[in-house]
């Protein structure tokens, strides 16, 4: 039997890449996922199409995360969709979208605008989405937040996206501990380069090969390999891990290359 059957997801940002990833996983799973998007949603229609092809349950549901009111759009969806069934997981996926212009130079090139948008939709959001969820997620719970390596590495290209992803893992911490005596466990997961189709550098052979070679296991990670780190957190054998950030890079920039 599907170790989440009877449970519900609700993936932040599940429409592509690695939310979508993460949100097939779960429904494969068994959970009924509630798949969210910010803008396309024929692409979560689409994901949402491929859990039900696979034999899940799943639903779309849109808020354009960062203004205030985005929270209670998104979670009308979530009502809409789950009826009066609690919300066992959530996982806090949805980033910040124009990471291009976001990791160009470094603290001379960042605009207040674009520090922001950034910490709108990376810390704010996510910290609200917690909040709003937490009035009907049972005792036992799980939450998991997408974070990053840029949160342990000096990349000055990376300053408010790494500080932002810095923000999740204390924000998981001190969640963890707050949350414990509930059994909610709160946990975090951080990608390196990964396989997305969304990040177009990633596409470039000069990149592919020149971060491959910064990782320990020599290659680009894989969506699928992020959400099965992110399965196993919410599932029952992790029930006692917590506060945790696992680190689902491959190993990437751990020292000099060999």
């Amino acid at each position: 039997m599907p170790r989440l059957t009877g449970k519900t997801a609700l993936v932040t940002g599940g429409s592509r890449g690695i939310g979508r990833a993460i949100a097939r996983r779960l429904g494969h799973d068994g959970a009924t996922v509630a798949v969210h998007y910010g803008s396309n949603e024929a692409a979560a229609e689409e994901t949402v199409a491929l859990i039900e092809d696979d034999g899940g349950s799943a639903f779309a549901v849109g808020a354009r995360l960062g203004p205030d009111e985005a929270v209670d759009t998104l979670f009308d969806g979530l009502a809409a969709g789950l009826g009066d069934r609690p919300l066992d997981v959530l996982v806090n996926n949805a980033a910040y979208g124009d990471l291009a212009a976001l990791f160009q130079g470094g603290i001379d090139a960042l605009t207040p605008r674009q520090v922001d948008e950034v910490f709108a939709v990376n810390v704010k959001a996510p910290l609200l989405i917690v909040q709003r969820a937490l009035r009907i997620m049972p005792d036992g719970g799980r939450i998991v937040s997408v974070s990053s390596i840029a949160a342990r590495m000096a990349a000055p290209y990376q300053l408010a996206y790494g500080m932002s992803k810095g923000a999740i893992e204390v924000m998981t911490r001190a969640l963890a501990n707050e949350l414990g005596a509930r059994g909610i466990t709160v946990n975090a997961v951080a990608p390196g380069p990964t396989d997305s189709k969304i990040n177009a550098a990633l596409q470039d052979p000069a990149v592919r090969e020149r971060l491959s070679a910064a990782t320990a296991l020599r290659r680009i990670g894989q969506p699928e390999e992020v959400a099965d780190a992110v399965a196993f957190l919410v599932s029952d054998d992790a029930r006692w891990i917590t506060a945790n950030v696992v680190d689902a890079s491959g190993g990437v920039f751990l020292g000099p290359l060999g």
